[in-house]
């Protein structure tokens, strides 16, 4: 492991702590967020055609592992390219039978909703009502009975397990990012393209509170776990915090990726530890891990046209996808 207690030079990038080839290209990746019954931790990669879940352990959580132990557990196949993956709390592999449940956002703008038992029962269900493309979604976190949606059809769709819509919030630019938070399930934050994240109260459908980059475009925005307040987002090259309980205008902001920044994510294991990712150049893109303690980032990761960005549950590690490949990197926090 490392920490970067020093500022660093932008070309001194990391590979990865560890790596694992996949079936298909990796679009997006996501670690499963959720307590699921089991030692190993869930993750799900959507590539061209298929969705993967897999599950992985790593010796930094068990010390008969060495480096990094993965085994897929099942390939649904989709048949058309993965734009976002969610994870269901309801997803528990020591129930029985199992029941693994995520939901998809695809390239011809539906949703699709995965019910699996790991054995007989492989479903899903289609949802449709965007008219524009679906840039992420996320399920209640309490109970997991419905999923919100943000397309850039200037919406923010709520749908119950069954594909009827609950709420639709109407968007001044395409909705980009939308966040649910486990403490605050009558809440749900949603970010625009033009640099605007709203609060809206889910009982009254009103916009509660409003935050802005005064920048855009604004790409990727995230409500953190460790504490309610805080929200980061990436919009143009740059990075923003806000606390909500403070201003609507951002606690910092920092240039982070020459050619702008596309994903921003919160650790889920410390409010000050956070990752963006940017573009892909020339050849790479590259991952920015930060510490709000520290003026420089404290690890710079580079993959080969890398897509999508996670945090393990219970460890300082995240992962990015790329071309047939998942890279890990751990950090310290």
């Amino acid at each position: 492991m490392w920490c970067g207690r020093l500022q660093m030079k932008q070309e001194s990038s990391r590979s990865p702590s560890y790596t694992v080839e996949c079936e298909d290209y990796v679009h997006v990746v996501e670690f499963n967020p959720f307590e699921s019954g089991t030692a190993e931790s869930l993750i799900a990669y959507g590539g061209n055609n298929y969705v993967v879940i897999g599950r992985c352990s790593f010796q930094e959580e068990d010390a008969e592992v060495d480096g990094i132990q993965y085994n897929t557990l099942r390939t649904f196949h989709q048949g058309i390219r993965v734009d976002a993956i969610a994870w269901s709390p309801e997803t528990r592999l020591d129930a029985l039978p199992p029941l693994l449940r995520f939901c998809t956002a695809a390239a011809d703008r539906k949703l699709r909703l995965f019910t699996s038992d790991l054995q007989e029962k492989n479903e899903y269900k289609i949802m449709e009502g965007h008219s524009g493309y679906i840039n992420d979604l996320v399920f209640a976190p309490k109970g997991g009975q419905e999923i919100a949606s943000v397309s850039d059809d200037h919406t923010c769709r709520v749908w119950d397990l069954e594909g009827n819509m609950r709420a639709c919030f109407v968007l001044r630019s395409p909705g980009m990012s939308v966040g649910w938070h486990p403490e605050d399930a009558f809440k749900l934050m949603v970010a625009e393209k033009n640099g605007t994240i709203r609060f809206y109260d889910l009982v009254t459908h009103q916009a509660i509170l409003s935050l802005t980059t005064g920048q855009t475009p604004l790409m990727s925005a995230h409500w953190c776990l460790k504490n309610t307040f805080k929200v980061g987002a990436v919009a143009g090259n740059d990075w923003f915090i806000w606390d909500i309980t403070r201003s609507s205008y951002p606690l910092d902001k920092r240039p982070v990726h020459a050619d702008r920044a596309k994903l921003f994510r919160w650790s889920m294991v410390n409010e000050n530890l956070f990752a963006t990712t940017g573009y892909p150049g020339k050849m790479n893109s590259q991952l920015f891990i930060h510490h709000l303690g520290h003026p420089q980032p404290i690890l710079i990761g580079s993959a080969a046209v890398g897509s999508g960005l996670t945090w393990h549950r219970t460890l300082p590690l995240c992962a990015v996808g790329g071309d047939h490949r998942i890279f890990f990197w751990v950090t310290e926090m």
